[in-house]
């Protein structure tokens, strides 16, 4: 068995509209490293969140995720509707996420690289720049935000059909 990112071929059989047997081959062209590592308040969960989790998982073979703490946000002047045990708990049903760690600083970063092995850093391209210290503990991905949605835009748009509807 070959290793993943190391271009994998594979067969593939399907059928033809004349009902004979055909095989293709492909090749298998993402490169995955080990670990993943990302983090966020993931404050009522959306696509946006979903899509980059999906993202970042397929850059490696695990995946963790820090969850900011309900203290570190205060710090971060973010405000979750969520207690923390919560979101750890969606995010713990998610089958693409591996472990969910306690984020309570924006210097744990380093440290969490280190302690668990991380290959690669993954964040949202709206960080695009902001961990590039640590390119020489891991690699660091900025992966695309999904256009036209945020937990704070989710936010807004709720409170405003709770006050319409009120």
């Amino acid at each position: 068995m070959h290793k993943a990112g190391k271009g994998i071929w594979c067969t593939m059989l399907r059928m033809s509209k004349m009902g004979r047997a055909r095989t293709r081959k492909t090749k298998q062209t993402a490169k995955t490293y080990g670990t993943v590592i990302t983090y966020g308040t993931f404050d009522v969960l959306h696509i946006g969140h979903i899509r980059l989790l999906k993202r970042a998982r397929a850059l490696g073979s695990s995946l963790i995720v820090g969850l900011s703490t309900d203290a570190f946000n205060v710090l971060k002047h973010k405000e979750a509707l969520q207690p923390y045990k919560e979101r750890k708990a969606i995010l713990e049903s998610l089958r693409f996420v591996d472990k969910v760690i306690p984020e309570d600083s924006w210097e744990q970063k380093k440290l969490d690289v280190k302690k668990y092995g991380a290959a690669v850093l993954a964040m949202g391209s709206d960080w695009k720049g902001k961990f590039d210290d640590l390119k020489k503990y891991c690699r660091i991905v900025y992966l695309p935000r999904t256009k036209n949605i945020s937990s704070t835009g989710v936010k807004k748009h709720a409170a405003t059909k709770y006050i319409r509807n009120a």
